[in-house]
């Protein structure tokens, strides 16, 4: 195992405002980091090294900035695969092209996790209005039809409350390559956000509770209130799936809690997480160093918390309540240096802790 220490520069795909806290976090122990992203507006960008503003698909691009790198990571999973397995032919990138193959994909997804034995919603392939129609006879309703690809933040899926919605809901969501999922009796939702480093070691923050508008996560808590048991459900859960994706670096896993306290897989993002940013102020390692010490090679940190925590997401024009919010003696707000605040956009977020006696 090779070990990339300080001074190295480490590559980031994605511009937005994960990469952002990474090269924040990067520089804290001494890296330097080079941003790959194709948008004009980079916050990840704002606060590095060096910039590249190229496509995904831009093969010359991809050489010259591996060029300029020990090491490749991610701050979204949306990356073309093409893209990392060009780029892993030349540098070491974590986590892999399998990890994206699979989360990419919600139908692969899903299936990866039952082969794991893992729990999931009930859902069905859907390529057509027939095959929707059969789906909604076999899982009923109401059910989510989403786009197997691309969606997030609530984007990229309908709500079907009725089978007479079955056409309207395909056109809306446009496209041939979609899943149906049934909803999921649940009584909350947790996430686990973790971290496996190079050697294989691993480690989870503690477990939080969620809670969601129209698809956009809108607070994390912490502590989470769960069962010992379904915590420690969804830890093993977590684990197994990165394990099996040789995964290495930071991820998050969100689970829908049943009334019964067992557990059912919504998705894994191979990445730090929104669920993850509590961190930051509320544990000796946050998830933005546990990602760049587990992509270096370096002893992961301890994950323990000295305070109970809620954090909020600023989006759109809450931003505008920052001198408030900044005025606050247990907040603690982080804004992401984006120019405009369009609705659902998110902007920043606050945290407020309470210390533990």
């Amino acid at each position: 195992m090779t070990v990339i220490g300080p001074g190295a520069t480490i590559g980031i795909l994605g511009g937005g405002q994960l990469g952002r806290m990474l090269a924040i976090a990067a520089a804290r122990l001494g890296y330097r980091c080079h941003i790959f992203a194709p948008e004009a507006e980079s916050p990840a960008g704002d606060v590095s090294a060096a910039l590249t503003r190229a496509g995904y698909d831009d093969v010359d691009a991809l050489r010259h900035f591996a060029a300029a790198v020990d090491v490749v990571t991610l701050e979204f999973e949306n990356v073309p695969v093409a893209a990392i397995k060009q780029l892993a032919a030349l540098k070491p990138v974590r986590p892999g092209a399998r990890a994206l193959q699979v989360t990419q994909d919600r139908l692969a997804e899903k299936d990866f996790a039952r082969g794991l034995a893992l729990d999931t919603a009930p859902y069905r392939a859907v390529e057509n209005e027939a095959e929707l129609k059969a789906a909604l006879a076999a899982l009923g309703t109401p059910a989510i039809l989403k786009t197997r690809r691309l969606g997030y933040d609530g984007k990229g899926q309908v709500r079907i409350a009725t089978a007479d919605m079955a056409k309207a809901a395909l056109r809306e969501i446009g496209g041939t390559s979609n899943i149906l999922e049934g909803v999921v009796a649940f009584d909350f939702e947790l996430s686990i956000v973790a971290a496996r480093g190079l050697d294989g070691s691993f480690c989870a923050f503690e477990a939080v509770r969620n809670r969601h508008e129209h698809g956009i996560l809108r607070e994390s808590r912490v502590p989470s209130a769960a069962a010992r048991s379904t915590i420690e459900a969804a830890i093993d859960a977590a684990q197994h799936m990165a394990e099996a994706l040789d995964y290495v670096g930071v991820f998050a896993v969100e689970f829908f809690v049943l009334k019964d306290g067992r557990i059912a897989v919504n998705e894994m993002a191979p990445r730090v997480h929104n669920s993850g940013h509590w961190t930051i102020d509320a544990c000796r390692t946050d998830q933005f160093e546990q990602h760049i010490r587990a992509v270096c090679g370096l002893p992961l940190g301890p994950t323990d918390r000295h305070s109970d925590v809620v954090m909020e997401n600023l989006l759109g024009e809450e931003i505008d309540a920052w001198r408030r919010l900044v005025a606050e003696p247990a907040a603690k707000l982080h804004l992401y240096g984006k120019s405009e605040a369009r609705p659902g956009r998110k902007m920043g977020h606050v945290t407020r802790l309470s210390p533990r006696t």
